[in-house]
């Protein structure tokens, strides 16, 4: 799809997305325990919640102008920090959208359900199954069944309608307050606000608490982010907009309830006693009969409309992972002509279903939403403040730095108070950290190199500085190893170190330094020709193996650049194995003719063996190719010639999927059946620009050139690059996983 395909919401599209979400439900469900915990107060809750919010739409656009993409947190939590990092930010984020969506699926239910019964008593009485739980139930799977085959059909998504309806339903309640009010005598009516704040500010506080997730629905703009026309204007306008439409509804209601909607003696009493059914309470005290209608009314279309923004929202958050391979591949698949994320959508409603019927207390569920939200929202802010950091700014930023406290405060609070809400947070993330090592993982990874290569500036925002160590010693291999090491190195963010080693025998030689300083000189020129930034190294060393390493491990160099030596010459072989075990990054063999440039490549041949120990390296190395034109690639592996059809298959889907992970461009993938696999790779060889190989995996994953490797290398004169990964994708562990949490990402790593 292009850009301009995708990108179809505009203005009231986006705001009437965030009003749909955030209007409605959690007033009508969670006005009656502010109420209660801090009397007429609440409505100082509700606003210090608004202004929490508007500091993270803050923070929200500011990302989002950056980074107009669809995905939301997640999008931009792994624009600054490492991906496992990101999938977690992405994984509880979804489920926090999914578990609202089930919330508001049976408040939807509970409406509807009350309604009807009280429209027809005596119809409704002869179904005993109505009233107790399984008629609320079937609704709310049928809500999420209906708003889930809407949203596969539509791109858009469709579902202002109700929306505009709940508006124009709370304005009527709003303004018959205000009529009453008016008409009666305000100055009792402002009496029965008395005692105002029962509980102090501990009550007000436990009030924010509560009562936070009344105002989420806004974040869901962010989420929605590639589908909106001019992001970088609409974006901030509808979080604006949709707040303070929000706000202009809730906080007026809210005053209206605690007055004339209050009893004579008060609306803190009217609270304790039934705080579900406050508001439907206060407004049949004001408007009568009518009032419980509108009441009715307005729950059931707000709690659908807040149910279509969130499986909305969650599914383009789900989508979006799925691209990055932080979810199953399938998920970001799209279905028909309409280009809605039709898998993604399926994927999320069956989250909501399995929920509805799995979760027997749904109202702790909920409150890990509201703790899971504020968290996500404090990322929100660190993700901002990380963001203005690397990109120069020098103080620290105040609002995001607010945004942090309060929203880090308010989840601890809740924590504390609701411990069920941490419970059901804590199995979340334990399901979502087995699923991403099991499963997830090696796809993840390897999607995330090759981003990274192709987006320089994502590893620049991440604050990373990965350094390419390129050892010269050969004055005809000069140009050609190290204008690999510019194409390896990510332009604007990692250096390429151009490395001459002196033997103290040496110093005394004039011509010798000379001789280094014009290696280096040539080399420098060349890295510059592709935009990097190389350093030039001089070291006096008595062993150059030795010290090659030490400088590769001193500076934490990320990969190791080698011209291939002349293998035939005695000791060089077991030299050049002990190098590559003594270093402590990736390792890159180049032969090349002289001035060799790697952009001359035009196909490459890759020969694999189906696994991925050198997929992240891969992957970065053609990631980093396409950054002007992809080569054309041909993904190979060379089986026996008796190999039955079944496992022929069976490899066959194994290297597509190593391709399609690693590819960043056209590929084709093939098996050659023969007795002679060196003899195959060498033919092949033949007729390709480069040759790109993996070297061996001994015990730990030390990299070694292996016979077959140097078979190869031997038999054929094309310009090769062997690739010895120190990690793999598959490798990462569980006290990796906590490393790179609690790390989130340094600068240079």
């Amino acid at each position: 799809m292009s850009d301009s395909d995708e990108r179809h919401l505009g203005r009231f599209g986006a705001t009437a997305l965030g009003v749909g979400a955030i209007v409605g439900g959690g007033i009508l469900a969670l006005a009656g325990v502010a109420f209660a915990t801090a009397g007429s107060a609440a409505i100082v809750a509700f606003a210090l919640n608004g202004g929490i919010a508007f500091l993270t739409a803050a923070s929200f656009v500011r990302l989002a102008s950056r980074y107009p993409e669809s995905g939301g947190t997640y999008a931009y939590a792994k624009r600054v920090v490492s991906i496992e990092v990101a999938f977690i930010v992405g994984w509880v984020v979804w489920f926090a959208s999914i578990v609202a969506g089930v919330l508001y699926a049976l408040g939807f239910a509970v409406f509807a359900v009350e309604g009807a019964i009280r429209l027809f008593p005596a119809f409704m009485g002869q179904w005993n199954w109505i009233g107790d739980g399984r008629g609320e139930l079937l609704l709310a799977l049928a809500a999420i069944g209906v708003y889930s085959w809407i949203l596969v059909g539509r791109s858009a998504g469709g579902g202002n309608a109700a929306t505009v309806g709940k508006v124009v339903v709370f304005g009527l309640l709003v303004a018959g307050g205000v009529w009453v009010w008016l008409s009666g005598s305000p100055v009792e009516a402002v009496g029965r606000l008395r005692p105002f704040a029962p509980g102090g500010a501990l009550g007000i506080v436990q009030a924010m608490g509560y009562t936070f997730i009344a105002l989420q629905g806004f974040d869901l703009i962010a989420a929605v982010g590639g589908e909106v026309k001019n992001p970088q204007r609409t974006v901030p306008f509808a979080m604006y907009a949709a707040l303070g439409i929000t706000l202009v509804i809730y906080l007026p209601l809210l005053a209206i309830v605690a007055t004339v909607g209050a009893p004579p003696e008060g609306i803190l009493a009217a609270a304790q006693a039934n705080p579900e059914g406050l508001v439907a309470e206060a407004v049949d005290r004001y408007l009568g009969v009518p009032g419980y209608w509108l009441v009715i009314g307005a729950g059931i279309l707000s709690m659908l409309s807040a149910l279509h923004a969130n499986l909305y929202g969650a599914s383009r958050v789900a989508f979006s992972m799925a691209r990055d391979r932080t979810l199953p591949r399938q998920i970001g698949q799209i279905r028909g002509r309409t280009g809605a994320p039709a898998i993604a959508v399926i994927t999320t409603g069956g989250m909501m279903v399995v929920i509805v019927l799995a979760v027997d207390n749904v109202a702790a569920a909920g409150a890990a939403a509201s703790l899971i939200f504020l968290v996500s929202f404090a990322m929100v802010h660190c993700t901002a403040i990380l963001t203005l950091r690397r990109s120069g700014e020098a103080r620290l930023p105040v609002l995001p730095v607010l945004g942090v406290i309060f929203c880090l405060g308010l989840a601890v609070f809740q924590a504390v108070v609701v411990p069920e809400a941490g419970r059901v947070a804590a199995l979340w993330l334990g399901v979502g950290m087995v699923l991403y090592l099991m499963a997830l993982a090696p796809g993840a990874r390897v999607a995330d190199a090759s981003a990274e290569a192709k987006d320089p500036e994502l590893a620049r925002s991440r604050g990373r500085n990965p350094l390419v160590l390129a050892p010269i010693a050969n004055p005809a291999s000069a140009a050609s190893l190290s204008n690999v090491a510019a194409t390896v190195c990510t332009p604007n963010a990692g250096k390429a170190v151009l490395l001459s080693v002196l033997r103290p025998d040496q110093m005394p030689g004039d011509a010798i330094i000379r001789d280094a300083k014009d290696i280096l000189a040539e080399s420098f020129g060349q890295s510059l020709d592709v935009t990097a930034s190389p350093e030039t190294l001089f070291t006096v060393a008595s062993d150059v193996w030795e010290e090659i390493a030490r400088v590769a491990n001193e500076h934490g160099c990320e990969t190791v650049l080698l011209g291939l030596p002349r293998i035939e010459k005695p000791g060089v072989e077991a030299r050049l194995e002990g190098l590559i075990s003594a270093i402590d990054a990736d390792v890159v063999i180049v032969r090349a003719p002289p001035r060799w440039r790697i952009s001359e490549a035009t196909r490459i041949l890759v020969p694999v063996r189906g696994q991925r120990v050198h997929s992240l390296l891969r992957a970065r190395l053609l990631a980093s190719l396409s950054r002007t034109t992809p080569p054309d690639l041909t993904f190979v592996q060379a089986l026996p010639s008796d190999t039955r059809a079944d496992t022929q298959r069976r490899r066959l889907q194994t290297i597509q999927r190593l391709a399609r992970d690693e590819a960043a461009g056209p590929y084709q993938v093939e098996i050659d059946l023969v007795d002679d696999p060196v003899a195959s790779i060498v033919s092949r060889a033949s007729e390709s620009d480069l040759l790109v190989m993996g070297m061996e995996s001994r015990r730990r994953h030390k990299p070694s050139i292996g016979p077959f490797a140097l078979e190869v290398a031997r038999r054929t004169t094309v310009p090769l690059i062997l690739l010895g990964c120190r990690y793999y994708a598959g490798s990462f562990t569980a006290r990796g996983f906590v490393q790179a949490v609690s790390a989130i990402q340094k600068p240079g790593g």
